[in-house]
């Protein structure tokens, strides 16, 4: 029965790490305020912080890419890292760990469209789908904040939601535009 829903079991497990994402930003509804003292001190909060946009950062190469990168697609992936720093800069912590979590989300989302898509599914705007499916996430996590204690609903906390999200499909769909380049250049001198 599971297996109908899916096209293929690359499609299942992307859904299942979806559903794990989901799973896991949810779960901190509670926990976050419990935990944010001690996520404040400057030198937890720093390594944490980057060790997960590293990991970002390396599923938005592996899914734009899928192989090494060349000459085009080296120069994209440094104006995407300096576009990502240039907003982490300007960004406070809390604003910071959105930016991470529904990251991710679109970038998984975004593959288990696609994937479906591939298998020859109709799956109008995958991109799009992508990163509405992870705002309403977003959406979703902002309007439980208004029974959860200590937690704070905000509005801007959905925007952000939604253009981190945008940001992560955006970077992984330009990064497939500079690898069908780079491929199509080679094709052509070779």
């Amino acid at each position: 029965v599971l297996m109908s829903l899916f096209t293929s079991d690359r499609e299942r497990r992307l859904w299942f790490a979806v559903v794990a994402v989901v799973a896991a930003i949810y779960s901190t509804l509670g926990l976050a305020s419990v935990l944010a003292p001690s996520l404040y001190n400057q030198g937890v909060s720093a390594i944490g912080f980057l060790g997960c946009m590293l990991l970002v950062a390396l599923a938005v190469a592996i899914q734009g890419l899928n192989i090494k990168p060349g000459g085009i697609e080296l120069g994209v992936i440094v104006a995407i890292a300096v576009v990502y720093l240039l907003v982490l800069l300007r960004l406070t912590l809390p604003e910071r760990s959105h930016l991470i979590e529904y990251g991710a989300l679109a970038i998984l989302i975004h593959e288990a469209l696609s994937e479906r898509k591939k298998q020859g599914r109709c799956v109008p705007w995958p991109r799009l789908l992508a990163v509405l499916a992870a705002a309403l996430v977003g959406v979703a996590d902002e309007t439980l904040q208004l029974v959860v204690p200590r937690r704070k609903f905000q509005w801007s906390d959905m925007l952000f939601n939604f253009l981190a999200a945008a940001m992560a499909v955006l970077a992984v769909v330009i990064l497939a535009w500079a690898r069908r380049m780079t491929i199509q250049k080679l094709q052509k001198d070779g």
